[in-house]
């Protein structure tokens, strides 16, 4: 079975479209979605509603249950976070249907799959924390301490927006990536076809896409410039504003 494996689109329809297109040609059966479907993109309900149509097997993100609960916050959160930040939930919250909030609301945070005499964990960032990042560079030690908290012996994750394979004491970790919003210096779309079968095979790909139309509307929606830079880029906000600040201190 042949599964693209996304995570990470935050809201950035073209670069999915362009994923799914490339993931189609390569002969997938099913798209695996491991959460932050939402967040500084321009098509919050349209990357929600094209996930949906295609029968997408999905779990939520930090950022998805941010946009979520967004109504929620309290006043004094705006003293202590980055403004830039949430203006990009209350957006995404403000632009989804409330269809599309309903479908989000109802996915859960995690999934555990049988797969032969084991299971597959969809997880957005560990087994433990929605929030840890899991990148090439974790610990191995970390890895294997992992294991122990789960039945899985082939745990998907995202988050970290780090594509990755690595295997420790027989249990795979695989992370495929950015699909909309990736901060390694690189624009294109991130994600992987995983192949199950007697065992699991991993391929990575990066996938151009129209990052034109996809700043285009962040524009033409008002949105902050650092969010059209993000897109051009393949850069974090954290990134951005860093180097603003460097050069306005400069």
């Amino acid at each position: 079975m042949k599964i693209a494996l996304i995570g990470d689109t935050h809201g950035n329809l073209p670069a999915l479209e362009a994923v799914l297109e490339h993931a189609q040609q390569k002969g997938c059966e099913a798209i695996w979605n491991l959460g932050d479907s939402v967040g500084y993109g321009a098509f919050p309900d349209e990357v929600v509603k094209e996930l949906w149509r295609r029968d997408t097997l999905s779990i939520l993100g930090n950022y998805d249950r941010k946009v979520l609960k967004v109504s929620e916050k309290r006043a004094g959160d705006a003293a202590h976070k980055n403004p830039a930040k949430l203006l990009a939930f209350q957006w995404a919250h403000d632009h989804l249907s409330e269809e599309s909030l309903v479908h989000l609301s109802a996915l859960p945070e995690q999934r555990l799959i049988p797969q032969g005499d084991s299971y597959i964990l969809m997880t957005h960032g560990s087994p433990l924390s929605r929030n840890e990042h899991l990148t090439p560079f974790t610990p191995e030690d970390r890895l294997r301490g992992l294991t122990h908290t789960t039945r899985a012996r082939i745990i998907l994750c995202g988050h970290s927006h780090q594509a990755f394979t690595r295997r420790v004491d027989g249990v795979w970790f695989v992370n495929p990536g950015s699909v909309g919003r990736p901060d390694d210096g690189d624009p294109r779309a991130s994600y992987a076809m995983l192949f199950l079968g007697d065992g699991l095979l991993v391929d990575h790909y990066r996938v151009a896409y129209d990052v034109t139309r996809a700043t285009a509307a962040l524009q033409a929606a008002e949105l902050p410039e650092e969010f059209v830079m993000m897109a051009r880029l393949g850069r974090s906000l954290d990134w951005i504003q860093a180097q603003q600040a460097s050069c306005a201190a400069g």
